[in-house]
């Protein structure tokens, strides 16, 4: 099974310090020894979730052969250490409970770490709908109180802005943001769809989102 550390929550960092060598050190040994590529495994492993990709990429950035690699994965994903389905699933309920992170984003996220289009769509579609929308609305509604006073239109674009970097489709950004305002009286008035949203219809993830 997997360590308790969510995903998501943890980077590369000690698991792979060393992994290509300081500038300067000596080409790396290919390593033939299946012990040896189990422990680089196990040790990206302990802490966190990896995917079959990430592994793969660890043990490439090793020097571990091919053969040797490959042997490794398929060993993992029989005995259930590797499951990207899983990893995909626990992703979505973490990212989105934990940083109320949107659909889209949570899609892009997946697929940089090399996680199988099919599954990744599959995690993605399992976020319910409502869940999502009340995710937004309670993200906008902690906005509110920081744009009150300004105009009505730069404050909708600001707020819909937020929600389109953080991977929520533009229909359900621009619902939720009027829910909000009409609570204050206000009516969205009509604004030019931001970029974000361009980027977001398109598959793409918005530069400079967190």
């Amino acid at each position: 099974g997997y360590p308790s550390r969510a995903p998501g929550e943890s980077t590369w960092s000690a698991g792979s310090a060393g992994a290509s060598g300081s500038a300067g050190s000596r080409p790396l040994q290919p390593i033939v020894d299946p012990e040896q590529a189990r422990a680089i495994c196990l040790n990206q492993l302990a802490w966190a979730p990896r995917t079959r990709s990430q592994l793969a990429t660890a043990m490439r950035r090793r020097g571990v052969v091919a053969e040797v690699a490959d042997a490794i994965l398929v060993r993992f994903e029989d005995v259930g250490l590797i499951d990207d389905a899983a990893f995909a699933a626990a992703w979505v309920e973490t990212r989105h409970t934990r940083r109320g992170v949107g659909r889209h984003k949570l899609a892009q996220e997946l697929r940089n770490r090399g996680v199988a289009g099919d599954l990744v769509r599959s995690a993605v579609n399992a976020l319910p709908v409502d869940t999502e929308r009340a995710t937004a609305l309670a993200l906008v509604n902690r906005r509110l109180a920081a744009t009150a006073g300004q105009p009505a239109a730069p404050r909708a674009r600001r707020l819909v802005g937020m929600l389109a970097r953080k991977g929520y489709p533009a229909g359900l950004a621009y619902d939720v943001v009027r829910e909000a305002l009409r609570t204050e009286g206000e009516e969205l008035p009509e604004v030019d769809l931001p970029i974000e949203f361009e980027l977001d219809e398109a598959g793409l993830e918005p530069s400079g989102s967190n």
